[in-house]
């Protein structure tokens, strides 16, 4: 399978209801509990593409543009942005929609980077199998 297949194969989207238990005093998502969701789908979206035992190591940037009220869905998307020999990194947007609206806009982005790891929990090539199956390059003859 073409990379670009494996990573267009490995798109995660997971929709959530905001419930009270969520929120803090202002009546928006918790922000720990943002983070929590957008690792959740990043790990997915890694365990996917790779198929291989997969550990979170940074999450590198998250904005928050707007707050995310109770009472809203949110739907989480992850895709693959980058392959590594061991590690990749994995973007999340969080889309908020009003339950009874068709009003939806992006709330919250970030990436986040994974390490593929053994047993032992050493890291370990992420696309082995298709680099040692990928054929020889032939070079044209210069006597023909």
């Amino acid at each position: 399978m073409l990379l670009a297949d494996r990573i267009a194969r490995a798109e995660t989207r997971i929709f959530k209801a905001v419930f009270p238990n969520t929120t803090n005093h202002y009546d928006t998502l918790f922000g720990g509990t943002t983070l929590l969701l957008m690792d959740e789908v990043a790990f997915i979206a890694a365990t996917r593409f790779s198929r291989l035992k997969m550990v979170t190591v940074s999450s590198e940037r998250v904005d928050f543009t707007h707050p995310i009220p109770g009472g809203s869905l949110v739907e989480l998307v992850a895709n693959i942005e980058h392959v590594g020999n061991t590690s990749l990194k994995v973007r999340v947007e969080l889309f908020v929609e009003q339950m009874y609206s068709e009003e939806r806009h992006k709330a919250v982005t970030g990436l986040f980077t994974f390490v593929a790891v053994d047993e032992h929990k050493q890291p370990v090539r992420i696309l082995a199998e298709e680099k040692a199956a990928l054929p020889t390059p032939v070079m044209p003859s210069l006597g023909a």
